[in-house]
């Protein structure tokens, strides 16, 4: 596991995840950020059209990053996104032509970049011992939501103070769904995904301000029926660009059964 050290942040730090090919909500966010000092928690790359226009405007930003699930997948040349969805599943079968298509896209030259991202960085923030994960620190791919059991987060955190000692806060990514949990000491953030909604019926995207007092999610409206239409041009029609216009995921099927819209329907 690679581990590195990003040093000491001062003021204000905006907090990003899982830009998912979307380059017309990274481009809008930069105009937000304005100089500000900027993170990111990996999934560079995902559902949408613009896999390699993504990946250059974000190296040209020299915002640093972690590397995704997906961003391990491409360095190694795999043959598919490493996502951690169940195997049959809606997500897991949705995965196959998204992922094909950034596969087809992405050159060398950006894989090697992929390789260089660290699995993990630690950070200091206003005093405050941090460190950036993508899913977990068990498994890059570990989906923490939310309304996940506490345990779940103490096995993360667990395995964090063995490699790098006690951390104070956690910025996380990966489940696509912003949210903050108090585990014993430790503030854990996810910052949410600033390419998709997450799937709460409206078209904006998440990402996270940290101040030294606490965290505001910010909402970022973009021209989503512009990465939209992208996507379908690029015959990504399959769900995932219907959800950038509607706020709700093609699939419930990763989500814990008290987050799914329809799950007292299904009992």
């Amino acid at each position: 596991m690679r581990v590195e050290d990003w040093g000491n942040i001062s003021g204000e730090l905006l907090v990003i995840g899982g830009l998912y090919s979307n380059l017309r909500a990274f481009q809008s966010f930069l105009q937000i950020a304005n100089g500000a000092s900027v993170l990111c928690t990996g999934d560079i790359v995902a559902y949408g059209a613009e896999a390699a226009e993504t990946v250059a405007a974000f190296r040209a930003s020299h915002i640093r990053s972690i590397a995704g699930n997906v961003e391990v997948q491409l360095a190694a040349n795999a043959l598919d996104c490493g996502c951690g969805f169940d195997e049959g599943t809606l997500c897991d079968r949705l995965s196959a032509a998204w992922y094909a298509h950034a596969n087809a896209r992405i050159g060398e030259e950006d894989r090697q970049w992929m390789v260089s991202l660290p699995d993990l960085a630690t950070f200091t923030f206003h005093g405050r011992k941090g460190v950036a994960i993508h899913g977990g620190v068990t498994d890059v791919a570990r989906f923490l939501f939310p309304t996940s059991p506490e345990s779940a987060f103490e096995e993360e955190l667990a395995a964090l103070n063995t490699s790098l000692g006690p951390v104070d806060l956690v910025l996380a990514g990966h489940s696509g769904v912003a949210f903050h949990r108090r585990i014993g000491a430790t503030d854990w953030i996810n910052a949410g995904a600033l390419g998709m909604p997450p799937h709460d019926g409206r078209a904006e995207t998440r990402y996270a301000r940290l101040t030294p007092t606490g965290v505001i999610f910010e909402r970022l409206a973009y021209p989503a029926s512009e990465a939209a239409a992208a996507m379908q041009a690029a015959g990504l029609s399959q769900g995932y660009d219907k959800a950038l216009l509607s706020g709700y995921w093609p699939s419930e099927d990763v989500l814990p059964p008290e987050m799914r819209r329809y799950s007292s329907a299904k009992g």
